[in-house]
């Protein structure tokens, strides 16, 4: 499973993105279509048209570090995004969920317990 801290944000993009884009072009859709900070630390994911390939690209001391998964058969199983939305935020298990193939949206999970606040 993929752990990452709590300060890492995981941003899956809406709508496809040309697989053919590199660590130039996806910076660049990361600062103009999701308006976040490319240099952040934060995950950023991108789908391809057909569904079968992610990209994910992130700055990681001083470079980019850019991730490629190509599924052999089938699609990654995405979840909803509402037409507005440039971008939805994951969590580090539902990002290794979806690169595993696992429909989180039938995933079922347990209310978390916190403790009360004075």
């Amino acid at each position: 499973m993929l752990k990452l801290p709590r300060s890492v944000r995981i941003y899956l993009a809406s709508g496809p993105t040309d697989m053919r884009k590199g660590h130039d072009g996806l910076s660049a859709l990361v600062e103009q279509r999701l308006g976040q900070d490319v240099f952040s630390g934060h995950l950023f994911v991108f789908v391809s048209r057909k569904g079968d390939r992610v990209k994910i690209l992130t700055w990681d001391h001083g470079g980019f570090v850019l991730w490629y998964k190509r599924l052999e058969a089938g699609r990654f199983r995405l979840p909803r995004i509402d037409d507005e939305q440039t971008a939805v935020e994951l969590e580090s298990t539902q990002l290794t969920m979806l690169l595993d193939g696992i429909d989180y949206s039938r995933v079922r999970r347990p209310i978390w317990w916190e403790p009360k606040r004075k």
